[in-house]
């Protein structure tokens, strides 16, 4: 029986309230920087089988379709009145969790003696262990250096603590009272869901409530559905590149999205394996995975803003993430920096779904949401601190109709930065810049967003610096439509000092008094002929000093005087140049790499990893690359159908069948 419009509208809005209520206590109630200003935390409505129903939009983090909520549902026996599940495994909760810094909450709801709803939040934890200070580092190669991990148990049985459970979980932390705190923080917050759906059953009844959570589900069913209609059918292939895998090689994730009716399907196949590093991301494969999906949910939400924000929204969407790859790795694989994954992951889907959609996808932004944390001995304490300094992002993609977003990229819009003044009143440290970066957007008739510098000075001795999910140090944020990529990232131990120097990705970086860091992250691509902005919109740029004059020469075309355009000039520059219209363009430094490592060449490495042990796929992966770059070099080009024995041969070398000096071709013709 179809529901009444008008109930199933008020109920939509009415569990939207419950959903920011929720998350607005945590925010207020949380003790970590990272949770009361970062706001790196979830909220969540559960229903019975474990679909979210709701979800904030305005506070928290809002990746949150489709959390698999079912593989905590099912991990528990037996549900009763009070009961709190507490978890931070990805592998025991089969992709809720996606790494152990995540601490998840789960408490049923019930009315008339059944559960009609569950309620769920988790915090982004500051620390829960591990081998350095936040748990999180990129070179972690297995998930025990991760930190402590708890598969779903009941902290809370019928209201009563298990003090032995929480024990565990706070004794393997280095900042137990603040992780208490985020913890009753987020308690606070299911009492209030609970008791917000007691008051809608109380008015509504228990069966009146239940059919308006499958209806809502339903109805952003419907609405998906409806949308995923307009794109042309087809199939989309694209694919991008996280850097610092084995060797220094990329690490590649490739999506061929594929449009068929009201469905879609995003097949992962040609994703490079699992790494041995901290950038796995454990989906288990859960179809419509809340990590897989993001650049789709919020496509179809930007298309239909009164579309409820829920799991119905990605009941259309289907994927297939090959066991043992970067999106669907075997334990125990690190997953820590996973963020820089699903980052990416974003990308990779915008660039496909743009050749569907020329005309309403934007260039990529910044492309990272790089974690600098601290820890230090507080000088004017005593007291051991570990704390979050700031989630630095970049500049968004310019979009088809506008510039890019400065100092923000749109895939991490939900972070939050600390403001300065708290970050130095908890911490003996310095804020010496935070701003905008010069020069570091995309040119395009549209600019993309300029990226942000950030500079911070230690007076503790000994502090020990992490920074997790560097990217986009390599190949840039790349432009759509004939406009230029953004600007790389870098970062700067003492920069203007006689001892300045780079720093790579930082995994751990001990400072001293004095020293300082200086991060400059990336600016989004640009979207459209950089000769077609409107000379007084560059002009404006020069002003506020987000573009060099001769940047905007260099780059637009345009010619400033003493402040002002000259506009002879100007059309004299513009007119000797044809149009730009590269549906992307990516920049020198993957131009390069794929001269040598073609799609088809990619693929074909994948395809004879697959046929060896997964502990090996890395090694054999990075010395047949560097065999392939090796030729390459000698102008000696290897095809990709004679990458299968390439690869073979190094195998058989590792085993002692092979001379250490067979090479693929040899071992073809042996």
């Amino acid at each position: 029986m179809a529901m009444d419009p008008v109930f199933l509208e008020i109920f939509k809005n009415r569990i939207q309230a419950i959903s920011e209520e929720m998350a607005s206590v945590v925010l207020r109630t949380g003790f970590t920087v990272f949770v009361k200003e970062t706001a790196d935390f979830g909220t969540f409505l559960l229903s019975p089988t474990g679909e979210t129903f709701g979800s904030p939009v305005v506070t928290g983090v809002n990746l949150s379709l489709a959390i698999p909520g079912e593989g905590v549902v099912d991990a528990v026996p037996e549900w009763h009145e009070g009961d709190i599940v507490i978890t931070n495994d990805p592998y025991a909760t089969s992709g809720l969790s996606t790494h152990l810094a995540d601490v998840w909450l789960v408490k049923p709801i019930f009315a008339d003696g059944r559960i009609i709803a569950f309620g769920c939040c988790f915090v982004h934890s500051s620390d829960v262990g591990g081998k350095v200070p936040g748990s999180i580092s990129p070179s972690s190669y297995d998930i025990f250096q991760e930190g402590v991990r708890i598969a779903p148990v009941k902290l809370y049985e019928r209201g009563t603590l298990n003090e032995q459970i929480l024990r565990v979980f706070l004794d393997n932390c280095r900042i137990p009272e603040q992780n208490w705190g985020d913890l009753r923080a987020l308690m606070a917050s299911l009492h209030t869901g609970e008791r917000r759906l007691h008051e809608l059953v109380a008015r509504y009844g228990v069966a009146q409530v239940e059919r308006g959570i499958e209806g809502l589900l339903a109805y952003a069913e419907s609405q998906v559905r409806t949308m995923i209609r307009e794109i042309p059918d087809g199939e989309y292939v694209f694919w991008d590149y996280l850097e610092g895998g084995a060797g220094g090689y990329p690490i590649r994730l490739r999506c061929r999205l594929v449009v068929a009716g009201d469905n879609i399907l995003m097949d992962f196949e040609g994703t490079d394996p699992q790494v041995r590093a901290a950038f796995n991301l454990p989906s288990c494969n859960k179809q419509g995975h809340y990590m897989l999906v993001p650049t789709l949910v919020r496509y179809f939400r930007t298309l239909d803003p009164a579309c409820p924000w829920n799991s119905g929204m990605v009941r259309p969407v289907s994927n297939h993430a090959p066991l043992g790859s970067l999106l669907n790795p075997e334990p125990p694989a690190a997953c820590g920096v996973r963020a820089a994954t699903f980052i990416r992951l974003m990308d990779v889907v915008i660039g496909a779904l743009a050749q569907a959609q020329p005309d309403r996808l934007p260039a990529v932004g910044a492309g990272q949401a790089c974690i600098v944390l601290l820890a230090m001995d507080d000088v004017r304490t005593g007291r051991h601190q570990v704390g979050v300094v700031q989630p630095i992002c970049g500049g968004s993609g310019a979009r088809p109709m506008r510039d890019g977003i400065d100092g923000m990229d749109f895939s991490v819009g939900y972070l939050r930065n600390v403001p300065a003044e708290t970050l130095e009143t908890d911490m003996p440290i310095l804020i010496e810049r935070y701003g905008l970066r010069p020069d570091s957007a995309g040119a395009g008739r549209y600019r993309g967003g300029c990226g942000i510098e950030l500079t911070v000075r230690v007076f503790a001795p000994d502090t020990v610096m992490t920074a997790r999910g560097m990217e986009r140090m390599r190949f840039r944020p790349w432009g759509r439509l004939g406009g230029s990529p953004g600007e790389n990232g870098t970062a700067v131990k003492n920069l203007g000092t006689a001892d300045a120097a780079p720093t790579g990705r930082i995994d751990e970086l001990l400072l001293q008094p004095g020293d300082a860091v200086t991060f400059l992250s990336q600016g989004g691509g640009g979207y459209g002929d950089p000769y077609e902005r409107d000379a007084d919109a560059v002009a404006s740029d020069v002003r506020r000093g987000l573009v060099s004059p001769e940047l905007a020469q260099a780059q637009y075309g345009v010619v400033i005087a003493e402040g002002r355009v000259d506009a002879a000039a100007t059309r004299a520059l513009r007119s000797g140049r044809a149009p730009r219209r590269s549906p992307f363009v990516f920049g020198p430094e993957r131009d390069a790499f794929e001269t040598v490592w073609s799609d088809a060449m990619q693929l074909a490495l994948n395809r004879c990893l697959a046929t060896h042990p997964l502990a090996l796929r890395n090694y054999l992966k990075q010395r047949a690359m560097e065999e392939v770059d090796a030729r390459a070099a000698s102008r000696r080009p290897t095809p990709p159908e004679e990458v299968a024995a390439l690869v073979r041969a190094l195998y058989e070398r590792m085993d002692g069948r092979a001379p250490a000096g067979l090479d693929g071709r040899a071992a073809a013709r042996s």
